[in-house]
């Protein structure tokens, strides 16, 4: 069975729980960082998560905003203002979970890198072009790389042409092939690629082929309850345009 990668969940527990029934069954999970901010649900994504026993589990930079490791300042406003919402918010044992976390992990079944950001800079760094892409694969050995942060799928190919952004087609199986390859599967709870659907990837580790698809939830019981909660009114209708 296959591997599902996802990142990005924002506290968003509809898209969470939507991506899981579509990608059912998967032998595994590996979730590449920011299971909180933005949204209004970090205690039960991160326990949801727990509960999935990931074999891999990645923290990503809402994540240690909300521990208070990121200068705040740094964000624009509405990540500010949810990420300070988000620290008053986290229960203990959600905050223990978090604080256990690195933005990177090597070797992982023996041919992945998985980062956040960047392998470059797992934190931080936005990989949103082949020109950024092929700066950072001299920053890892393995043949693949997994990594999160800009929300948008994609998959950037390192081969004799250069680095390329290679193309695929939602829900078709997508072979691996002999160029190293940077891959995003995209954001569960705020995609930002225009598809308002929750975004994954499903890697079938025997063979390196990957499938991108996505998983349509209930956004206007996000956007009530990002409301309710008293976060920026932007945050809720943003998930209707996928940005």
């Amino acid at each position: 069975m296959p591997i599902l990668v996802l990142s990005d969940i924002h506290a968003n527990i509809e898209a969470l729980e939507a991506v899981l029934a579509d990608a059912a069954p998967f032998d595994d999970v590996w979730f590449l960082g920011d299971a909180v901010g933005y949204g209004p649900d970090p205690n039960a994504c991160v326990e949801r998560l727990l509960s999935l026993t990931p074999g891999c589990w990645l923290a990503g930079n809402h994540d240690w905003a909300a521990l208070g490791r990121l200068d705040l300042a740094d964000f624009n406003p509405d990540a500010r203002t949810a990420a300070q919402w988000t620290a008053e918010a986290l229960t203990p044992a959600v905050r223990s979970a978090l604080e256990s976390l690195e933005p990177r992990r090597d070797g992982v079944a023996g041919l992945y890198t998985l980062v956040h950001g960047s392998p470059r800079h797992p934190i931080w760094e936005y990989v949103l072009d082949a020109g950024t892409a092929a700066e950072n694969f001299a920053e890892f050995d393995a043949p693949v790389g997994f990594f999160g942060h800009t929300h948008v799928p994609v998959v950037f190919e390192e081969g004799l042409d250069g680095t390329l952004r290679r193309p695929y087609v939602l829900g078709q199986p997508l072979p691996a092939e002999n160029g190293r390859r940077l891959i995003n599967p995209g954001s569960v709870g705020q995609p930002r690629d225009g598809d308002p659907r929750a975004s994954y990837l499903l890697l079938e580790p025997d063979t390196g082929t990957i499938t991108f698809r996505r998983a349509a939830y209930a956004i206007d019981m996000v956007q009530g309850r990002i409301l309710k909660a008293g976060l920026p009114p932007r945050l809720a209708a943003r998930l209707s345009y996928g940005w």
